[in-house]
């Protein structure tokens, strides 16, 4: 499966669980950890590893194996590693204390509505 294919896949999935404020950055040119980044928050520790489950459950559905998932019991900042795409899933206050959009700033970045209603437009 193409990354492109799995960013749509696992942004789906965040969209599903009611995560908020998602948004896919394109690292193929900026980064060798991954071609994409999804970066998403819930409002609390319940909604954060309900959105990293259903992540999980998206990529092993379409045959994809997590990589690995790192801070899910904390449920603070769950990363959810698919090989070509990692999921970054926040508390909402890590979110904005990390801000890894600004971090990462020089990537192409696209939010749900660019990513879902027309497969063809990322």
């Amino acid at each position: 499966m193409e990354s492109k294919e799995l960013m749509k896949i696992a942004a789906q999935a965040c969209e599903d669980k009611r995560a908020e404020d998602i948004v896919a950055m394109d690292m193929q040119n900026v980064s060798l950890i991954a071609d994409y980044f999804i970066i998403c928050h819930g409002t609390n520790e319940r909604q954060v590893q309900a959105i990293a489950r259903g992540i999980k459950e998206a990529a092993e559905e379409q045959g994809m194996t997590v990589k690995r998932m790192e801070g899910f019991e904390e449920s603070r900042w769950v990363l959810v590693d698919l090989d070509d795409v990692v999921c970054h899933i926040f508390h909402k206050d890590e979110r904005n204390y990390y801000n890894l959009e600004r971090l990462w700033g020089d990537a192409p970045s696209y939010s749900m509505q660019e990513i879902t209603p027309n497969q063809d437009q990322v």
